[in-house]
């Protein structure tokens, strides 16, 4: 604990009789680096814990309210209530892990692909029955798309 909060290495030395300051170095350098990333990552668990609780708790409130403006036929709070809903729905899938927010790049329609297929066949041309076996297993791996011959 010492050790922990920044206390010289002589200094915990000198508490104990049979420890030497290099000694007391070593272990600080060898075990604690471990110990602390794995109290600084229980910290953040602990923390993410606390954030994943607070959104639900949003989101209980979020619905509570929406019966309410159900209830009473205010629909403009109802939608309110439906977007911020949907806003900790987000927010809890992206806390989770749950949501993937990368980009979806379609590659049957790059420039690059369509000018590499093209550069492909062209280059089959010579050998007509592997170009058409080529050509079949590119648009029926491509679902029929990019058809250039």
């Amino acid at each position: 604990m010492a050790l922990v909060a920044g206390e010289p290495y002589r200094s915990v030395a000198n508490r104990y009789e049979s420890l030497s300051q290099a000694s007391v170095q070593r272990h600080s350098e060898n075990h604690l680096p471990a110990t602390l990333a794995q109290a600084k990552e229980a910290e953040m668990v602990a923390h993410a814990d606390d954030l994943l609780e607070q959104v639900r708790d949003l989101q209980v409130r979020t619905f509570a309210i929406l019966e309410a403006a159900e209830a009473s036929e205010q629909h403009r709070t109802a939608l309110s209530a439906i977007r911020e809903a949907r806003g900790n729905l987000e927010l809890l899938a992206k806390l989770l892990g749950e949501l993937d927010e990368r980009p979806v790049t379609n590659i049957l329609i790059s420039p690059e692909w369509l000018e590499l297929r093209t550069v492909i066949v062209a280059a089959l041309e010579p050998y007509s029955d592997a170009r058409e076996s080529v050509v079949r297993a590119l648009d029926s791996g491509a679902g029929g798309h990019g058809r250039a011959r």
